[in-house]
């Protein structure tokens, strides 16, 4: 096995700063008793001067302009399911360590993603794309790769053997252990974990509890360690915060572009795609904007969703300042794999339903429909709209133009030559509008090709339709 630990070390500022891209000097605090601290800070504060585990008060003393904001857990477990859900693109094996990472196991999938080295860059770069700040190891044991995550040791281990030797150099106080046993350890003198290794175990036992012993056969890999894998919820909802409210629409698109690759992940894992989500902007004391993106066909490709939204966010007025977005995907389709061209680039290349979706967005959905045959023998009632995208039917009749006038127009002065025909019309005598025609293609002096017909009541001659 091979587990890949990923720890957040700054997730509880991440949860708001990450939807914009630069923020004023901004701080997460916690309330210990009757005090109140910092216990993150983005570089703008760290600039002033403000460090973790000073007070609030003094924070502010140092940077008037600075924006402070209680540390919300639930955001942050949220922030972890959706990394999760993420995460299931690269392995559906994936579990949660609380309170900030994830443990990913991919000995299986590594030829899927052409190497370890290929597979740690595409989740550093998924990472980056979300505005999360990561660190990343990796070894045989899910514990002990976590080990290495929790003391910033980005290190990538492959044999078990060599785990004692790597995790012996970690200090004691990255365990999880009660305070009282790590205090008790460096008492001792045991200050590594290879100095817990060298005591003897019956003595390490009896005055620390079998629970140390057990936690170091966990790391080493000389004992199981069952993980709790991540399962998708059967609907895709995501929040993120925003540090400050936003007056523009368009200003929107950077912050829904965090949680885009986390929806696109989240339909690998479930093996779907998405027919329609909603953008929800949350006001105060005013009812959210909800902007709809809808696509032709399923989708999970995250940069045809970006290209869709930033078209639809161009045309959106907000009625108030947001303070929140949402992203809530419910029509969850199966999205079947398939064979693709040797040279296409991607799921955006394969039809022209990206094109439909863009115009749907800049003309109206109701401006923008398929023609589908319809059992009528008059060429003006043998069409109907149908939804832009279907499947396309065969002409019924592959003489007549695809293309008629929007009304039959007398034929001008002028010579015509048919070219064939006639095509008799005798149709419509029961919804009172009789056609009685002879239509022929026709061709005029400067060579363009014409539907023409005679209408056999009045004798006269009418243009109905050209050919390409």
């Amino acid at each position: 096995m091979l587990w890949i630990a990923l720890r957040f070390p700054v997730l509880p500022l991440e949860i708001f700063s990450r939807s914009i891209a630069a923020s004023d000097p901004f701080v997460v605090f916690e309330k210990h008793g009757n005090r109140t601290q910092v216990i993150a800070c983005n570089a703008a504060a760290a600039a002033s001067g403000v460090q973790p585990g000073m007070a609030v008060s003094a924070a502010q003393a140092l940077e008037a302009g600075l924006i402070a904001r209680a540390r919300d857990l639930s955001a942050e477990q949220e922030s972890l399911s959706g990394i999760a859900a993420w995460a299931g693109r690269f392995t559906p094996s994936v579990s949660i360590q609380p309170p900030d990472g994830l443990l990913l196991e991919v000995a299986s999938c590594l030829r899927l993603h052409r190497g370890l080295d290929n597979l740690l860059r595409m989740i550093r770069s998924g990472l980056d794309e979300m505005g999360y700040a990561s660190t990343i190891a990796c070894a045989p044991t899910p514990h002990g790769a976590w080990l290495l995550a929790l003391a910033q040791a980005e290190v990538i281990v492959h044999e078990a053997a060599q785990m004692e030797r790597i995790l012996g150099k970690l200090p004691v106080r990255l365990l999880d252990q009660p305070p009282q046993v790590l205090s008790g350890l460096e008492m001792v003198g045991a200050h590594t974990v290879r100095d817990c290794l060298r005591l003897p175990r019956s003595g390490l036992a009896r005055r620390f509890g079998a629970g140390l012993l057990d936690e170091l056969g966990r790391a080493l890999g000389s004992l199981p360690d069952a993980r709790e894998f991540f399962v998708p919820p059967p609907e895709f909802e995501r929040r993120l915060e925003l540090p400050a409210p936003v007056h523009e629409a368009e200003a929107l698109l950077f912050a829904a572009r965090r949680l885009l690759p986390e929806l696109e992940g989240y339909l690998s894992l479930r093996q779907a795609g998405v027919q329609e989500f909603e953008l929800v902007c949350r006001h105060e004391r005013m009812p959210a904007t909800v902007v709809k993106l809808g696509f032709v066909k399923p989708t999970r490709s995250v940069g045809r969703m970006q290209l869709l939204l930033r078209e639809t966010l161009a045309k959106t007025r907000l009625t108030a300042p947001v303070h929140t977005i949402a992203l809530h995907a419910r029509l969850i389709l199966p999205l079947d794999a398939a064979n693709t061209d040797l040279f296409q680039e991607g799921e955006d290349a394969e039809d022209g339903t990206l094109l439909l979706e863009r115009l749907r967005i800049r003309l109206g959905k109701e401006a923008v429909f398929g023609l589908a045959p319809h059992a009528d023998h008059r060429p003006e009632c043998a069409w109907r709209r149908c939804e832009a995208g279907g499947a396309v039917e065969p002409l019924p009749n592959a003489r007549r133009p695809a293309w008629l006038l929007p009304r039959p127009v007398p034929c001008r002065e002028g010579r015509l030559v048919l070219k064939s025909g006639p095509e008799r019309i005798e149709s419509g005598w029961w919804d009172g509008r009789d056609a009685v025609r002879d239509y022929y293609v026709a061709q005029d002096g400067s060579g363009s090709r014409l539907w023409v017909y005679c209408d056999r009541v009045s004798g006269e001659w009418y243009v109905h339709g050209l050919f390409a």
